[in-house]
């Protein structure tokens, strides 16, 4: 018979063997967060994200400012403290010789190239190691080969750097960049549609994400794929908001090249990315910086930048364990419960609406977006703060100054840390704030960027 809930003194002697030693290790370890796992190891995913004294472990594996309720994670994420604490251990190495300890710490690039392919799906020769998304998908769209008149298919609520590199591109080499609009949210069927019916003799590149950075959008990557292939059309998908949120294999999504944010879901240092690009098309992008010619084909040279920050590189690996002794299944399942609890709460209320697609099977996980009918959510945004402290990212528009994107929402982001009383203060919050209004007396903390989208 399945269990949904565990008293503690289950929970501990559930852990066997590991039982006595887990509740005596230092919370920073990971064989904490791994004996915990093994109490709850017959359970489904979705069980397990309802385990309050397992997230509890969890929680504690972070160092964080409770005072503050951080929803949002969509940003960049609190590494968990075995992580942090690797930082500090590789850069005092590195300090002590450079010269000498600094190669031995670069060294740890292939182990984590070969890990990183093994957990997320693809050969490790098509897994280049970068400093972030923004990077990894530079590389590939200022290293696509493209002519005057040649023609990029996006949307207008792809990610504003990105839509500035392609306007960049335009500017340079007098290419067309064609945005889509879509509503939100939209269903699979029409940004599928919506991708095919834009396809001209000159389209030569799809861009598109995996899920929007907005409302978590999720978008039918293998069917563009296919798409795209079947016309010659190289497609390149910004999945800075999914590696590490919930479970896929690059590899089944078929797509060309895939650029990732490694700070934001896998709760990596703070300058980890990676790109995966398929095997066959490395040698048809040029690397950001020079590369020799011998390693045209090698996913190396996307790696050319010089000097690396070898030590925040290095500790990728311990957030990649931590993510490992989760598992993915089962954060996303939690993620995914965190937010429900509060769009279950709200979603009756006249004045409140979800733009995030919430129905299952999932097409939405950790990000979901969310108004109030007649507040500015800028001014709803530091009401929440200086009222409940919470903080939140408010979403205005499209930054680009050509963008005809009008938005307006707060994106609700919460991580693995995460507790049900911080999703019981913005249910309340929310409510109140639908009910009340908000006030526009001054913000007497520093004011939380309005319009930035990330």
């Amino acid at each position: 018979m399945k269990r949904t809930a565990w008293s503690r003194r289950e929970f501990v002697r559930a852990c066997g063997a590991f039982g006595a030693a887990a509740v005596a290790f230092d919370p920073r370890s990971l064989p904490r967060v791994e004996a915990a796992g093994q109490s709850v190891a017959r359970m489904t995913p979705e069980e397990v994200a309802r385990e309050e004294f397992y997230w509890r472990e969890i929680q504690l594996a972070f160092k964080l400012d409770r005072e503050l309720i951080n929803l949002n994670n969509g940003f960049t994420c609190p590494m968990p403290r075995v992580a942090l604490e690797s930082v500090f251990r590789y850069m005092e190495m590195i300090n002590m010789l450079p010269v000498h300890y600094q190669g031995m710490v670069a060294g740890n690039s292939e182990t984590l190239r070969r890990r990183m392919a093994n957990e997320f799906g693809c050969d490790a020769e098509e897994m280049a190691l970068t400093r972030g998304a923004s990077e990894a998908l530079q590389i590939v769209q200022n290293g696509i080969d493209l002519e005057a008149g040649d023609e990029v298919v996006t949307t207008e609520q792809d990610y504003p750097r990105m839509l500035t590199t392609w306007d960049q591109r335009m500017r340079r080499d007098g290419i067309k960049v064609t945005r889509l609009q879509f509503p939100v949210p939209a269903t699979q069927d029409h940004l599928y549609s919506m991708f095919e019916k834009a396809v001209t003799p000159k389209t030569k590149v799809f861009h598109f994400t995996h899920i929007t950075n907005l409302t978590a959008q999720l978008f039918p990557v293998k069917r563009l794929a296919r798409l795209a292939r079947s016309k010659g059309i190289v497609t390149i998908v910004d999945g800075a908001h999914a590696l590490g949120h919930f479970p896929f294999k690059l590899r089944d999504l078929e797509c060309d090249a895939y650029g990732v944010s490694l700070h934001k879901w896998l709760l990596a240092p703070l300058g980890n990315g990676c790109l995966y690009v398929r095997r066959d098309m490395i040698p048809r992008f040029w690397p950001l910086q020079a590369a020799p010619e011998q390693q045209d084909g090698d996913i190396r040279k996307f790696e050319s930048i010089g000097t690396h920050p070898w030590a925040i590189r290095a500790a990728l690996g311990e957030s990649l364990a931590f993510h490992q002794a989760i598992g993915a299944e089962r954060k996303a399942a939690r993620l995914r419960y965190l937010n429900m609890r509060w769009v279950e709460a709200l979603k009756s209320n006249p004045r409140i609406k979800v733009l995030t697609e919430t129905k299952e099977p999932a097409e939405a996980w950790g990000v979901m977006a969310v108004t109030i009918e007649g507040v500015d959510v800028r001014e709803l945004a530091g009401w929440l703060r200086r009222n409940y402290r919470i903080v939140v990212v408010p979403l205005v528009g499209g930054a680009p100054p050509n963008s005809v994107f009008d938005y307006q929402a707060l994106r609700v982001s919460p991580n693995v840390y995460t507790t049900l009383e911080e999703i019981d203060t913005f249910i309340e919050a929310m409510t109140v704030a639908a009910k009340e209004g908000v006030s526009d007396e001054p913000d007497p903390v520093p004011a939380y960027p309005a319009d930035v989208t990330v």
